[in-house]
């Protein structure tokens, strides 16, 4: 009998290690090839791993709740055969992701040494501002630098900084969260605003008849990518009421026929990831992202479409090239990616690479809503329900009140990058395509 190790396979773009959630199987069980053996968890997305070979599990080396980087062995099976055998193709990506892994930790040895430049620095004391000596040994002892020591504001004789307001400051530091996401995505971080004084958070006291509720791992993951996001964007919103008569009539006609033809539902995604590529094609700067002083033009247009998942939280999985499908297309692959992203059977690489996300308020009875963009995109669209209204109608005999079937648009993005006039002009165009949606084609 010979040994196989079990790796974690590469995960995807920036994911360098997964979390061992439960093994499916135990030692003593045989195993076939292509069997889900154990379940992972990573900052991406949730999944299992397979065995490419047929055997009997001899010894698990990571166990649940552990964690394990990629290329690294998880189990050790049995197999037929003579000697020790390890998957070779496994080695080629992990080692392009310890790779990627030593660029990222110098990218973090770069933002650290700001901190390390200043706690070698030496604080002097001026006619504007007076320091202690013992407020100029904790400076430097936390380093803290010369500049962000003349923000603080001082309580003491004539606003000097005493021992406690520097104290005071280092807590409030200590416990601001905008450090958090910057290790994680360095390049990002650098574009993030900076503000004089760090904000420090509330402290909540629960009381008699409160429940304490820890957060799982991706609503932690989400609060985090959140936070994030609007410390490093300033964010501007826009709004369109969109005419949906013609789709909403076209739709219903051609619903149930594709149903039994595609056995798939026909919805209004589709439709509206159709118009919003366009207008991506008619303004190719909102599909960018930020890189410190540089734009990134993506010339893929992937979209990403939030999906609550039954747990209440949110995943994005991301429609690849979404230009180069039409209708059909874009609602077969809709409808795959909503039901797997549901089901927690997402691949990593499904919800990677996006370069524009759509939010469907409208599937929670939501008319409007200011959205928060995606890191490290620049805009997203939050699409609100579809109701029926009296509207002015345009006729050859003059204007007469009809009801028509309208729907907002909410747009909100990067105002470092895209300005009101970009931003206006994109969510119009997006309403201008649905509402001269062509009613005579087939889909």
């Amino acid at each position: 009998m010979a040994e196989y190790k079990l790796l974690l396979p590469a995960m995807g773009e920036g994911v360098m290690e997964a979390t061992v959630t439960d093994w499916l199987k135990n030692v003593g069980d045989t195993v076939e090839e292509d069997e889900s053996v154990v379940e992972i968890a990573t900052d991406k997305v949730d999944s299992d791993v397979p065995t490419p070979v047929s055997g009997v599990i001899k010894e698990i080396l990571v166990q649940k709740d552990e964690v394990a980087k990629v290329g690294e062995a998880l189990a050790i099976l049995e197999v037929e055969g003579e000697g020790s055998s390890e998957p070779a193709q496994v080695e080629a990506p992990a080692s392009e992701q310890i790779a990627e892994a030593e660029e990222v930790q110098k990218e973090v040895a770069e933002l650290e040494a700001p901190l390390e430049a200043a706690k070698s620095e030496k604080i002097t004391s001026d006619d504007a501002n007076f320091y202690s000596p013992l407020v100029r040994s904790i400076a430097e002892k936390e380093g803290i630098s010369q500049a962000e020591l003349s923000q603080i504001q001082g309580s003491g004789l004539g606003g000097r900084v005493n021992k406690d307001d520097i104290q005071k400051y280092l807590e409030n530091r200590k416990a601001a969260p905008a450090a958090t996401p910057a290790v994680s995505q360095p390049k990002a971080a650098t574009s993030a605003p900076q503000t004089s004084q760090p904000v420090s958070q509330p402290v909540v006291s629960p009381g008699q008849n409160h429940e304490i509720v820890e957060m799982d791992r991706m609503r932690k993951l989400i609060a985090n990518h959140m936070v994030h996001s609007l410390q490093t964007a300033p964010h501007v919103s826009s709004f369109v009421e969109t005419d949906m008569t013609k789709v909403w009539n076209w739709r219903n006609k051609h619903k149930n026929n594709f149903l039994k033809r595609e056995g798939e539902k026909l919805t209004f995604m589709p439709i509206i990831v159709e118009a919003i590529v366009k207008a991506i094609k008619d303004f190719p700067m909102i599909n960018v992202s930020v890189d410190g002083d540089h734009i990134i033009v993506k010339k893929d247009i992937n979209i990403g479409i939030a999906t609550a998942r039954p747990d209440g939280n949110l995943i994005v999985p991301v429609i690849k090239n979404a230009d180069q499908y039409n209708l059909a297309g874009l609602a077969k692959k809709i409808n795959d990616l909503a039901e797997r992203a549901r089901t927690n059977n997402l691949k990593p690489d499904e919800i990677q690479g996006g370069t524009y996300t759509i939010s469907n308020i409208g599937s929670f009875g939501n008319i409007l809503g200011t959205p928060i963009i995606n890191q490290p995109q620049v805009a997203i669209m939050a699409i609100g329900a579809i109701e029926k209204k009296p509207a002015v109608v345009s006729t050859p005999e003059g204007d007469m009140i009809g009801i028509r079937q309208k729907m907002y648009l909410s747009h909100s993005y990067d105002h470092r990058v895209v300005d009101g006039a970009l931003g206006g002009m994109f969510v119009k165009r997006v309403s201008d395509y649905l509402e001269k949606f062509d009613v005579d084609q087939d889909v």
